[in-house]
Order: C-alpha cells, then structure tokens, then sequence
C-alpha cells in the first residue's frame, strides 16, 4: 500500500474512520468533511460485504478481505455475518497495525450500531495502547465491557441510531470528528523515553492503598515511572498486555485479589492467564499476596449471601461485600497461585506479610485471621515453584517497612550491584 494511498501527505496527522459504506456511507462521508475541515485527514476504511458502497473507500472492502486471508467474491457466494466477520476483522486489524507501525495513523475512529460496534471495536482492539480509539455507538449507554476489553477504547453513545444525517445526528459525529482529531494530535508517547530505567507496573487494591501510595515515592525517589493498575480483573489483564507491548518492563504485582475471585468466579477475577505473563517473558518481579485472603461479591446493598453468612465480613461498599476465606479455600487459592507461576524464569520474590496481607486482615481488621494466614502462607510455600525465591516479613502489607523491604527488593534486581 502506497503511502499516498493511506491519505497520508506533508505529516498531516490521519484519523482512520472505520464504517460499512453500504449503510453508513453518508455518514462516513460527513465524518471525512469534518475530519478535513479540523486539520486533520481522514483515511475511510470500507468494512461492508454485500451491499453497494456508497462511494470507495480509501481502504476498500476488497483490500480487507485480501488482508484477511480471503476475497470479497468468496463472502459474497454464501454472505453471512458468521463467515465474514473474522476476515472483515483480520483484515482490518492487520492493514491498521501496518499503518499505525509506520506513523501513517493516529487515531480510529469508528461507527455503527451492534453489529458495527462488535466490528470495529474488535479491530481497535488489536491496535496498540495510545492510539487514539473511539466508537460512536447506539449500545454505549449500557454495559460496554465487551467492546472496551482491556484497551483503550473510549465509547460515544449515538443517541439516535445512526441511520441517515440530521441536525442531531450531525452535531454528534462532528463532536466525535473533533475528539478523533484531538487524539491524533497529541504528541506524548505511550512508550516511554530511550532509558536505562524500565517501567515499572504495580497492582494495587483500595486495601493497599496507603502502601501502594509509599511505594510510588521510593520508586520515584529512584527515577522510576510506575503506572498502578486498580487490580480488579480488567486492571491486572490490562498490566499484563502492557508486558507483552512493551510498555512495562518490570513489576511490583503487590495485589492477588484477581486470583481469589478467579477461584471463587467473584467480582474481581483476573482470569487463567492472569499471573504467569511477567513469569514467562522473564520480568523481574516481586509478589505479594495483597487482598487475597477475601473475594469480592456484587450483592444486593448491605446484603450477605446465604453461602457467605456466619463468616467474618466487610462492605468495601453498600453493594460490594468482602467476605475472609477459610483457611481450606485459602489452599485452593494458594494452588492456583503456584500453578500459574509455573512458568516462571528470571528474578521472581514472592513476600509474604506475615502480619495480615491487608488492612483488612491486619491486627484490629475486620477479617483479622491468624491462623488462616499461616496456612495461606504455609501453602503458598508449598505450591511455588523453586524459581519463586519466598521472603517472609514480620509486618502487614501496609507497614512502611514491608512495603520498603519489598521494594528494594525490586530495586536489587533492576539495579545489581
């Protein structure tokens, strides 16, 4: 593909404008004029099958199909939405990432109802973290988990259906034209400065807060950047697929709330991979089990499920409940934590906090459990494998000197004497 052929001329940043020019072909053309009229340059990307587009995209639909591993004539001998949507996506994602990897696309932007918001924001999902990503959609006033991901996709809701142009519907895509332009505009790098000092990724739970805040200034003290992830299933996947790109090269994991609610399939379950990903790249690493001797439950306000009631509990708030785990559940989450670590090769520290791992747990906590902590703890030494070097501390995750102790232990491995 030609560089004049992505509309890419003189260093004009480019918003990629994803659209089914069959159905949305006035639309994306109002999309382009207003793209232009902002500075801006607009490039239409065409991920329409069978109906006429209503003018060529600078991407065509028969350039995505190709890029996806197919042809438009293939889809069109039996059309469904089952066959083309994986070309239509692949192709897509595939074409864009090109573009992006050269510089010659800034940000996407995106448009359409159920069917064109699964779409494009399946493709916006596969484009690295800050690229500018925005989907104008009839169903972003619900829950858009499934279209965000992890990514960073921000959700316009349309209002009206996105069918034909009027005042309001106008007026809605030109706001949305002027966000796209904003974000390719902007010239701060979400991959940091050539450094000696790699990114350092922290997990962190409202119960660790106070240590977690602690940790950021000896980091900083040190030179180092830290983005702190809210550890609440999509916080710790999100860290992770920043260790695949690139963005974070060594962690601070001080939450393993994920790992219980993933056990106990609670609130803030980080899912199976969730643990192993900084193991097998080989990222120096230290762990601590912070948040993991309860779950978090979605309940009704103030309410306790019949499963959880005669058990010592806490309202994080009126309709999140944080019930202790058992010291028998507490071996079930010990197990999936060393089986996760399996894969585990370079600098690993798992520091266990032998006073409580938060301030739940600590002394005068409302989970407070001495003895379920010793076998929490005594599993987990038992389930790591001998990659994981375990360090025991006399403190609570929270105290100064359990959170200094784990910090340069961090430290010593990033920077080794």
């Amino acid at each position: 593909m030609s560089t004049e052929a992505t509309g890419v001329r003189g260093g004009t940043p480019t918003v990629a404008v994803l659209a089914t020019l069959d159905t949305k072909g006035d639309e994306a053309a109002f999309l382009r004029e207003r793209i232009e009229a902002q500075g801006c340059r607009a490039l239409i990307v065409d991920l329409g099958v069978i109906g006429e587009p209503a003018f060529p995209g600078d991407i065509t639909r028969r350039q995505v199909c190709e890029a996806g591993g197919s042809s438009l004539a293939t889809l069109l001998q039996n059309p469904t939405r089952q066959a083309a949507n994986p070309v239509i996506v692949g192709g897509a994602s595939k074409l864009l990432l090109e573009l992006v990897s050269r510089g010659e696309v800034a940000s996407v932007l995106g448009l359409g109802g159920t069917q064109g918001t699964s779409t494009c924001s399946e493709i916006m999902r596969a484009l690295p973290y800050g690229v500018g990503k925005l989907m104008v959609s009839t169903v972003a006033s619900g829950d858009t988990s499934a279209f965000v991901g992890i990514k960073d996709v921000t959700m316009s809701f349309a209002v009206a259906d996105i069918l034909g142009l009027n005042p309001f519907t106008r007026r809605i895509l030109a706001n949305a034209a002027g966000a796209a332009c904003g974000m390719a505009q902007v010239d701060i790098p979400a991959r940091p400065a050539q450094s000696d000092k790699p990114v350092i990724g922290m997990s962190n739970l409202g119960v660790l807060t106070d240590g977690a805040m602690h940790a950021l200034q000896l980091f900083e003290a040190r030179g180092y950047e830290v983005i702190v992830f809210h550890a609440i299933g999509a916080g710790g996947r999100a860290m992770e697929q920043m260790m695949r790109e690139g963005l974070i090269g060594a962690v601070f994991d001080y939450a393993m709330g994920e790992i219980a609610d993933d056990v106990f399939s609670a609130l803030r379950a980080g899912g199976p991979d969730r643990l192993s990903v900084a193991g097998a790249l080989g990222l120096p690493q230290v762990l601590c089990p912070g948040g993991a001797e309860h779950v978090g439950l979605l309940v009704e306000p103030n309410t306790v499920p019949e499963r959880w009631q005669g058990r010592p509990h806490v309202f994080h708030s009126p309709v999140v409940l944080a019930p202790r785990l058992n010291a028998e559940e507490l071996e079930r989450v010990a197990a999936s934590v060393g089986q996760r670590l399996q894969s585990t090769r370079g600098d690993a520290v798992l520091m266990l906090p032998l006073r409580g791992s938060s301030r739940y747990s600590v002394d005068g906590g409302p989970l407070r459990d001495p003895d379920g902590d010793r076998a929490f703890y005594a599993a987990l030494r038992q389930a790591v494998p001998a990659s994981v070097r375990v360090v025991e501390c006399d403190a609570g995750a929270e105290d100064e000197s359990f959170v200094e102790q784990a910090v340069d232990t961090l430290l010593s491995m990033l920077e080794p004497r």
